[in-house]
């Protein structure tokens, strides 16, 4: 299984930039990974909110294959500690997907398209975070999931 991070706007922090190429990195010792990073929305200023979510939307369908199953990191969606995460991504790997896609929103949310298209939602917490540093979390998490399903010792309980 490939697993890829769909986000919107680049990542300012030099720290944070770091910290997520990290984790990156760690987890390609395990699967196929990639963060594809769509660049922020040209003249927003000038965009309602609705207008905005559409146009990141239509972005984000492009970055998709049709076989792709994509999960939306989104505060209403499904929590889970980090060893039902794990077992949540192990299901996904024996169930065959090609390709698991998270994808982080713009600063407004996911358009009505992406919300129907999306195959399910993951919340990390119910606090709000950055869209960049949920970047550095999931990318954290996805890589804690397969050091518990392969039972090294990065975990701790």
């Amino acid at each position: 299984m490939n697993i890829k991070i769909i986000a919107i706007g680049k990542t300012d922090s030099a720290q944070l930039k770091e910290l997520i190429d990290l984790y990156a990195k760690r987890i390609g010792f395990y699967v196929n990974f990639e963060l594809d990073i769509i660049p922020d929305i040209k003249n927003s200023k000038n965009l309602s909110e609705a207008q905005q979510k559409d146009k990141e939307g239509d972005l984000i369908l492009k970055k998709l294959q049709p076989t792709d199953v994509m999960v939306l990191l989104d505060e209403r969606g499904k929590t889970f500690n980090s060893v039902q995460f794990s077992d949540y991504l192990q299901k996904k790997m024996n169930a065959g997907i090609k390709q698991l896609v998270f994808v982080i929103g713009g600063p407004y949310g996911f358009s009505d398209a992406i919300y129907q298209k999306a195959q399910g939602k993951v919340s990390l917490s119910q606090m709000t975070f950055s869209h960049q540093m949920v970047r550095l979390f999931i990318t954290e998490q996805i890589y804690r999931a397969f050091t518990i399903l392969r039972n090294e010792p990065y975990h701790h309980q």
